[in-house]
C-alpha cells in the first residue's frame, strides 16, 4: 500500500511539473520596460543598419523605411539622409564604422535622446526546390544617448511565403510555381517591399514587447 501511494505521489508530482513547464511555455515573457519608462525618449537617431546578409542592398533598403513606423509611434526621428551624409562627411563610410561611435559622441553631434542600432540578418529571395520566398529579418536595440543604458531590443521577420497559397497541381506544378516566383521576386526587387513590412513589425508602437508609444503618439497608439 505504501509503495502504491508513493508511486501515485510520484506520478502526481511529475504531472504537476509538466503542467508548470507547459504553462511557462504558453505565456510569453514580458519585456522589462523600467529603463525605457525612466528615460522617456522623445527623439531617436537611427544609425545605418549593419548588413549581415549576402545582399548589398539590404542595409539601405531597410534604412529608407524606418522613419514612418517610428514617427507614427510618436517619436521625432532624425532625418536618415542627413544623418548618413553627416557620417560620410566625417569619414565614416559604412555602418560598421558608424556603430563604433560612442553614445556620448553621438549625443554631442546630433542632440537626440536615444539611438537605434539595426542589424539585417536575412534579406532577399531563396529557391528551395518546391518553393521560393523573399524574406527579411532584422533586429534592433534602442539605447539612451544620455546614459548609455539599453532601453529596448527586439526582432522581426516578414516573408512573401506568408501570402502564398498551397498549390494543388502536384509536384510538377509546385516546381513551376516556385521557379516563376523566383524569377518574379528577382526582377521585381520584392525584397524592398518585404523590408517595409519587417520595419513596420519591428518598429511600430506595441506595448507587448515592442517599442512603447512616444510623446507625440496618437491616443490609440498604445492599443
Amino acid at each position: 500500500m505504501k509503495m502504491s501511494l508513493s508511486l501515485r505521489s510520484l506520478k502526481a508530482g511529475a504531472l504537476l511539473a509538466c503542467l508548470a513547464i507547459l504553462a511557462g511555455c504558453a505565456t510569453p515573457k514580458s519585456y522589462d520596460y523600467t529603463a525605457f519608462l525612466e528615460s522617456k525618449p522623445a527623439s531617436i537617431l537611427v544609425l545605418p543598419p549593419v548588413n549581415q546578409s549576402p545582399d548589398v542592398k539590404a542595409s539601405y533598403s531597410l534604412y529608407s523605411q524606418v522613419t514612418l513606423p517610428l514617427s507614427e509611434a510618436g517619436y521625432y526621428v532624425m532625418p536618415v539622409g542627413v544623418v548618413d551624409e553627416t557620417f560620410k562627411q566625417n569619414g565614416l563610410m559604412n555602418a560598421e564604422e558608424v556603430r563604433d561611435a560612442s553614445p556620448q559622441k553621438l549625443h554631442e553631434i546630433f542632440g537626440a535622446d536615444s539611438v537605434l542600432y539595426l542589424d539585417v540578418t536575412e534579406y532577399g529571395s531563396s529557391y528551395k526546390i518546391i518553393s521560393s520566398e523573399v524574406a527579411v529579418t532584422a533586429s534592433a536595440k534602442l539605447v539612451d544617448l544620455r546614459t548609455g543604458k539599453l532601453l529596448w531590443e527586439g526582432s522581426a521577420r516578414a516573408s512573401s511565403a506568408e501570402q502564398q497559397q498551397n498549390n494543388s497541381g502536384g509536384l510538377v506544378g509546385m516546381l513551376i510555381v516556385a521557379l516563376v516566383d523566383q524569377v518574379v521576386n528577382t526582377l521585381s526587387e520584392r525584397g524592398h517591399e518585404i523590408a517595409g513590412i519587417t520595419s513596420a513589425r519591428l518598429l511600430s508602437s506595441n506595448p507587448h514587447n515592442g517599442i512603447l508609444p512616444g510623446p507625440r503618439a496618437r491616443p490609440d497608439a498604445a492599443r
